[in-house]
C-alpha cells in the first residue's frame, strides 16, 4: 500500500478493515443466499423483476423450487439467461418424491431429465424437499432411504450432490429405536444422501442440531436459516425469534456446512420488509459469515 493510501484509509477509519482483508469481507458479503419459496408470491407475478430485486438487496445465490420440466414456466435456456442478466447463481433445487403427486421433476418422474436440466444451469445440489401428509406412512418411510439413494446416484453421475430437507414430522417416533430422521440417516448412503438442515423445523421439534453434528459429522452441507417466535412458534425474521444462531454457526465445520439460505415461509409483514430485517441482523453478526 502506498503511503498516501495508508494515510487516507487511516483518516477514514478503514485501516482495520484493510488489515483484516477487505477482499475477504467482500467475498463473504457476496455469497448471501435465499430460498425462492420465500418470495413465491412475487415470483408468480414477475419472475425476472423479483430476481432483480433480490440481486439489488445483495443476494447472489439461490435455492429454487417447483421445477416441473420448466423453471417457473421458462425453458432452461430462458431461465439461464435471466440468471445471467441478474447475476444470480442457482446452488440448489427442491423436489418432491412423486409418490403422491406424479409430476415431472419429482424423484419418481423424469428424474434423469431433472438432473440434466439442473446440471445445465450449474446447480450443485438437488434436494428432496418434502413428504406430503398423505405420503407419511410406515410403508413409505421404509422405502424412502432406497429412493433417496437411487436419486442420489443419478445426481452424483452428473456431479450434483443430493440431499434431504427436514421439517418437524421426521422427529416423530418411527419404530421402537428410531425417529424417521434417524432412520433416513442410518439407512441411506452418507456419500449419496446429505442432509439440508432446516433450523426452524428442528427447533420446533425441540431437537438440538449439535447432537446430530456430533453423530453424523460433515453430513449437513446445506442449511435453511430462519427464526421462530416465542410462544406462538410462528416464523420470524432472523434475530426476532428464539433460535441461538451463534452457537449453531460455531459448529459449522463439524456439520460440514457449505451453503446456507435465508428462508421465511410466511410473514405478518411485507415479505421484502422481513427479508431486509433478516439481512440487517445477518450483516451485524459476524458469525453468519
Amino acid at each position: 500500500m502506498q503511503r498516501k493510501d495508508f494515510i487516507r484509509l487511516s483518516s477514514l477509519g478503514f485501516l482495520g478493515l484493510y488489515s483484516c482483508g477487505i477482499s475477504n469481507f467482500k467475498s463473504k458479503t457476496e455469497t448471501l443466499g435465499i430460498q425462492l419459496y420465500t418470495v413465491r408470491d412475487a415470483i408468480s407475478e414477475d419472475l425476472e423483476k423479483t430476481l432483480e430485486r433480490l440481486a439489488g438487496l445483495g443476494f447472489t445465490q439461490l435455492e429454487i423450487y417447483g421445477y416441473n420440466g420448466t423453471f417457473f414456466g421458462k425453458t432452461r435456456n430462458e431461465f439461464q439467461m435471466i440468471l445471467k442478466n441478474t447475476g444470480l447463481k442457482v446452488i440448489s433445487s427442491h423436489h418432491t418424491t412423486g409418490i403422491l403427486h406424479k409430476d415431472r421433476g419429482t424423484l419418481l418422474n423424469s428424474w434423469e431429465q431433472s438432473v440434466e436440466d439442473l446440471h445445465f444451469i450449474g446447480a450443485e445440489y438437488m434436494v428432496c424437499s418434502y413428504l406430503f401428509p398423505e405420503e407419511r406412512t410406515a410403508e413409505n418411510y421404509r422405502k424412502l432411504p432406497e429412493l433417496l439413494n437411487h436419486s442420489g446416484e443419478a445426481a452424483h453421475k452428473a456431479g450434483i450432490q443430493f440431499a434431504y430437507h427436514n421439517h418437524d414430522f421426521e422427529f416423530e417416533k418411527f419404530d421402537e429405536s428410531d425417529n424417521i430422521y434417524d432412520f433416513i440417516l442410518k439407512h441411506s448412503s452418507p456419500e449419496l444422501v446429505k442432509m439440508e438442515l432446516d433450523l426452524y423445523w428442528m427447533a420446533k421439534a425441540g431437537i438440538d442440531p449439535l447432537v446430530y453434528f456430533e453423530k453424523h459429522p460433515k453430513r449437513f452441507p446445506l442449511w435453511h436459516v430462519k427464526d421462530m417466535k416465542a410462544g406462538s412458534k410462528d416464523f420470524a425474521e432472523i434475530g426476532n425469534g428464539t433460535i441461538g444462531f451463534e452457537r449453531i454457526f460455531k459448529a459449522r465445520e463439524k456439520a460440514g456446512l457449505q451453503y446456507w439460505f435465508l428462508e421465511q415461509d410466511s410473514s405478518d409483514k411485507d415479505m421484502f420488509e422481513s427479508i431486509k430485517i433478516s439481512k440487517k441482523y445477518i450483516s451485524e453478526h459476524p458469525y453468519f459469515k
